[in-house]
């Protein structure tokens, strides 16, 4: 259990038998009466956001949150399918929760899951991944209307900039934090 003196930001509390996250977090001493502690919440499930002021004296339930290893199978429809690697279970999450990691979303990837009590919540993919250029303009040499970067698409659709020498048909890394091209990557 914890009380409201141990409540900070990022930390994922249980209120209602749904999972929270704090994402703000102030503590406040009136001239008189006891401490309060103001606090953002957002529910991890719905996405929605409220502010809460605690006592002292209240407690809190962790939330009972795990990550598991997966490996991405297939999107249908509106929903991806994800595989965990040691009973070959099948979850699927929706887009909403997959969120932009949509984007790099690869045959046979591995992500790690994030479940409260065997609901699936999100998803968090490796901080890199090697993607194939399907679509790359050429780059006109001189052409510094549009800068040092062209746009191309890779296999999973996304669109970013890169720089003027990758061609169609290369494999690129990217990052997923921030959707940015990192180098190419050879063979």
């Amino acid at each position: 259990m914890y009380t409201a003196s141990d409540l900070r930001k990022g930390l994922r509390i249980k209120i209602d038998n749904e999972p929270y996250i704090i994402t703000e977090f102030n503590f406040v001493k009136p001239g008189k009466g006891q401490a309060l502690y103001r606090s953002k919440l957002k529910n991890m499930i719905t996405g929605s956001q409220f502010e809460r002021t605690f006592r002292s004296v209240d407690t809190f339930e962790p939330a009972d949150l795990r990550e598991k290893r997966m490996q991405y199978l297939y999107k249908e429809g509106e929903k991806y399918c994800f595989m965990d690697n040691e009973n070959y279970e099948q979850v699927f999450l929706t887009e909403g929760q997959v969120g932009d990691a949509k984007n790099f979303l690869i045959d046979n990837i591995e992500a790690e899951v994030l479940f409260f009590e065997d609901r699936p919540l999100g998803i968090s993919l490796p901080n890199f991944v090697d993607l194939i250029v399907t679509k790359a303009d050429p780059w006109a040499k001189g052409d510094s209307v549009s800068g040092n970067t062209k746009p191309v698409t890779v296999q999973t659709g996304y669109q970013l900039q890169v720089p003027p020498f990758v061609e169609e048909g290369e494999k690129i890394r990217i990052d997923t934090r921030s959707g940015e091209y990192l180098t190419r990557v050879k063979g």
